[in-house]
């Protein structure tokens, strides 16, 4: 059977060396939080019924909260941020799309798919005059950059001045509230993804959200149908955006583990980036060190474009720490 077109390289997805090891491997190749929101079960009748509007309007109401957003209606739910940022390119008008590299390849990827015109720049002074769309990952994935607020906004009024818009891919940006656009949306120009996954340690829960101007936002929705995301998921997401005393104390413990892998990694390489789910290494000997770590059934992200460079996410709990720092004690 078929098994569809190639997908573009990602962390989390073992190699064959390390999947053939069995189920006890560490994965540190995503940027996913390693402790999980500590959910109540869903409802049993979340499970037999199609999801509720009444249920989807929850999530819409702690997500916006959540995301600094004054109104719901500005906010188009999907099956995780990657549906979402693959639809966007599918509901504008043909045009020259600019995406700020290195990055998730992912956006690229999809706006050449899509049928626009796709270059690539290393810095928003580079913006192309013909550009009409333009899309920046803040915090980036995978340096962690972190684009200034007034000047994304700036780059808004750019993009609606020539009928576009600036998409922002705000992943990671649970992390630096202070950071996102969230609270933005709705302005002409300005599109904004986030992702639900990565920072509650639930990714296999896909959901995900796009805001943006309303006029927009009713497009995205009539694409992506009725709905998008099943009701335990909905469920779930409720509690998580209304739980705010766990997510203040799951930014600590994340910030306090990105700390610690920044002090074991200083004397690996040069650390270059990253956020408090992962850690940018440089290193003449990286491939070398992916080895020995995959020898000891630990995946990290390498990458074909940039082979000096490992991304390791944080390794969680205390047995898994062990393990990651006896593996690396040898290099």
């Amino acid at each position: 059977m078929s098994q569809g077109p190639a997908r573009l390289p990602h962390g989390g997805e073992p190699p064959q060396d390390i999947a053939k090891a069995g189920p006890d491997w560490l994965d540190l190749s995503t940027g996913i939080a390693p402790f999980a929101y500590p959910f109540a079960p869903p409802p049993q009748e979340t499970w037999r019924n199609l999801p509720r509007q009444r249920e989807e309007r929850a999530v819409l109401s702690a997500a916006a909260h959540h995301f600094g957003l004054g109104q719901e209606g500005d906010i188009c739910l999907g099956p995780g941020s990657q549906a979402l940022l693959q639809l966007a390119p599918e509901l504008v008008p043909a045009g020259a799309a600019t995406v700020l590299t290195p990055t998730y390849n992912e956006h690229a990827h999809h706006w050449a798919l899509a049928g626009h015109g796709v270059e690539e720049i290393s810095d928003l002074a580079e913006l192309p005059a013909q550009c009409r769309y333009l899309v920046v990952v803040n915090p980036n994935n995978p340096t962690g950059e972190v684009q200034e607020r007034g000047k994304l906004l700036a780059l808004t009024e750019t993009m609606a001045a020539r009928d576009g818009y600036l998409i922002v891919d705000e992943a990671f940006c649970d992390l630096l509230p202070e950071a996102s656009l969230g609270g933005e949306a709705g302005r002409p120009g300005l599109l904004v993804l986030r992702s639900f996954g990565k920072f509650f340690g639930l990714a296999g829960l896909r959901l995900g959200f796009l805001l943006g101007p309303e006029g927009f936002i009713a497009m995205a929705r009539e694409r992506i149908g009725p709905w998008p995301v099943d009701g335990p998921a909905l469920a779930i997401a409720a509690q998580a955006y209304g739980d705010t005393d766990w997510i203040s104390a799951h930014r600590q413990a994340l910030s306090q583990q990105a700390a610690k892998l920044r002090r074991i990694l200083a004397g690996h390489g040069n650390i270059i980036g990253g956020t408090d789910l992962f850690v940018l290494l440089q290193a003449d000997n990286s491939a070398d060190i992916a080895a020995r770590l995959a020898a000891a059934r630990i995946h990290v992200r390498d990458f074909a474009e940039q082979p000096t460079w490992l991304r390791l996410g944080l390794p969680g709990g205390e047995a898994a720490w062990k393990r990651f720092e006896a593996a690396l004690a040898p290099i």
